[in-house]
Formats: structure tokens, sequence, C-alpha cells
């Protein structure tokens, strides 16, 4: 392969396939209400070559949950969105504690009904060849901040 393509974001599997370099997600769940209704919100970016593509976007209610739950689930999404570009890094980036320590293996899954969703995220890790999770203050985190109250909007009659 060429210095070039590799510059552009390119590289070649061992099958002579090009993939993505590096891949980065940023994803955000909330309610309004605790539990009440939820929303995700994630972005996918090409951080390759610096130029910080958007190569997808996700902004989806998800009914009644847990911030906690949403949180997750917008992570699962972006995760599944990132897969399909098959980079050889990924990069996620959000801004729940509870979700970056708990996949970090610094903070334990107590709550019995996250086990599931922690087990499917850890899972979907799992496909990629290097991963680099990190903790962003939600200022880091406004694109995907932004997807998740759009679909929270979306889904909210307004008062009269």
């Amino acid at each position: 392969m060429s210095e070039r393509r590799e510059q552009l974001g390119f590289a070649l599997d061992g099958e002579g396939d090009e993939r993505l370099v590096e891949v980065t997600v940023f994803s955000d769940g909330g309610a309004r209400g605790n539990p009440g209704p939820a929303a995700i919100g994630a972005v996918v970016i090409d951080t390759s070559d610096g130029s910080c593509r958007r190569l997808d976007a996700i902004s989806e209610a998800i009914g009644v949950a847990t911030n906690n739950v949403a949180e997750y689930r917008a992570l699962i999404a972006g995760l599944r969105a990132a897969a399909r570009y098959r980079p050889r890094r990924l990069l996620v980036r959000a801004d729940s504690l509870l979700v970056v320590n708990q996949l970090g293996g610094s903070w334990k899954v107590k709550h019995a009904g996250l086990r599931p969703l922690y087990e499917e995220a850890r899972d979907l890790l799992r496909g990629f060849d290097a991963v680099d999770i990190a903790h962003v203050p939600r200022a880091q985190n406004a694109e995907a901040d932004a997807l998740v109250n759009a679909a929270l909007d979306a889904e909210t009659p307004e008062s009269p």
C-alpha cells in the first residue's frame, strides 16, 4: 500500500481489503426523568488523518428508560455503526463515567438491568483490533448530546 493511502486514513487488512485506520465514536444517552422518555445520540468520525470526517450519526428516541440504560444503548448503536467501517483502531469517547469505568474494568456492574447491555458492549468492542475508551466532559461531547436532545424534542409534544 502506498504511503499516500495511509495518510488518507486507509490500511490494508491481511486479505488485501482496505480498512480505515482510526474511527472515533462519541456517544451520549439521556432521559428526561429517571426513568423517563429517553433517547440516544452517537457520532462516528474518521479520525485517521486528522480531517474528522463524519461517517455516521444516530439520533433516536428509545422509549422510557433510565439515563444509564440510554448511555449504554447509545454506545452500542455507535459501536455497531463503527463496525461497518472496520477500523484498525477505535476510540470511544463518552461523558458517562459509569459506562467508561465499567467497560474499563474500574467499576463493577452492580445493577442487573445493565448487565446485558454491558455484555453486549463488551462483545462489540472485542470485534475491533485496538480500542481506547475515555471519559470526556459534556462540552467535548456536544454533538452527541445535541442528537439526544433533538430525538427527545421530536418525541415530546410542546406544552400549550
